[in-house]
């Protein structure tokens, strides 16, 4: 059964996991309130055949099947509990998304368009030993704002009203990553402004796409630089360090620490000492080297000066 009372034939649903399955990892179809449609563990999901697929409950135990569920269902149910709109859960491992999960790279926003209008702004949840209740409830502090999420160090998990929307999202993520790399590439990311990034948010309600930066109010949101689940992430706040927007350049221009201006200096070719380089942003944001430190340069001309004293001595 979906949202609005429709019955679905429940083998046309297996039919349609099994192609989903030939280009994914993980799924989970609500047939009804308390019953869920799950792909099996130990096979591959691009040769499975709708006899393969089991029924659950939403407690994980299993009803239905001659295959054995896969241990990553609690992530399924967790956010369908979480989420009772949601009808469908697509977990897989997309490479190019992935990456940004292995590297905990936040999602920039600002970039691509269709990114702010279909996705919006994209979590990371914390790293967990995936298979359990622990790893499943990594999602909680993200899953009513998003329907978009990146699992650290192991994949993605998307989210929506039918399989083919849940998909949709992972195809779009992947894409959305694949160009950032490419980008990036090429030299830079561009950003286009917020007041642009409210445009797109506004056609979202015609669209029938829901953004809780609406529900906050635009004007107390920052659309293009910190992220909105900041709060969320608890201990776990991972920082861009790849795709900085330029406001948040200019809020911590970036500066050596402490401990490296006090290290022994780095020499040169010819033995002498050798001015560090320290990397400032620019005005457009971007960070640029060649500058000179001007604390670690007079910090080399005194050590130069006091080893000739020293020399002079003797």
């Amino acid at each position: 059964m979906i949202g609005n009372g429709t019955v679905l034939n429940e083998w046309k649903l297996r039919e349609q996991m099994c192609e989903i399955g030939r280009r994914v990892y993980n799924k989970g179809f609500r047939i009804s309130e308390d019953r869920v449609l799950c792909t099996p563990t130990r096979i591959s999901k691009g040769f499975m055949k709708p006899d393969d697929l089991c029924i659950i409950d939403m407690e994980g135990k299993q009803i239905s099947g001659q295959r054995k569920r896969s241990s990553e269902m609690l992530l399924h149910l967790t956010i369908m509990k979480a989420r009772p709109d949601v009808r469908s859960v697509v977990h897989c491992h997309p490479p190019h998304a992935t990456a940004f999960a292995v590297a905990q790279e936040p999602i920039p926003k600002c970039v691509l368009p269709e990114i702010e209008v279909f996705l919006g702004e994209v979590a990371i949840a914390p790293y967990e030993t995936p298979g359990g209740q622990k790893f499943a409830d990594t999602v909680l502090p993200y899953v009513k704002d998003t329907e978009t999420i990146l699992l650290a160090n192991h994949g993605t998990v998307t989210y929506g009203t039918d399989l083919e929307d849940a998909y949709f999202k992972t195809e779009i993520i992947d894409a959305y990553c694949r160009i950032l790399l490419l980008a990036k590439q090429l030299g830079r990311v561009h950003y286009y402004p917020d007041e642009k990034a409210a445009e797109l948010i506004k056609l979202k309600p015609n669209l029938n796409i829901p953004d809780p930066r609406l529900r906050l109010g635009l004007e107390n949101c920052d659309l293009c630089g910190n992220n909105l689940f900041r709060e969320g992430y608890g201990e776990f706040s991972p920082e861009p360090k790849v795709y900085v927007h330029p406001k948040l350049m200019e809020q911590a221009p970036v500066q050596i620490p402490i401990e490296s201006r006090i290290s022994p200096p780095a020499t040169s070719s010819n033995g002498s000492a050798a001015p560090r380089y320290n990397a400032a942003p620019s005005s457009n944001g971007q960070a640029k080297t060649g500058e000179l430190d001007v604390e670690a340069l007079v910090q080399t001309i005194t050590d130069q000066v006091m080893r000739a004293l020293g020399g002079a001595g003797r």
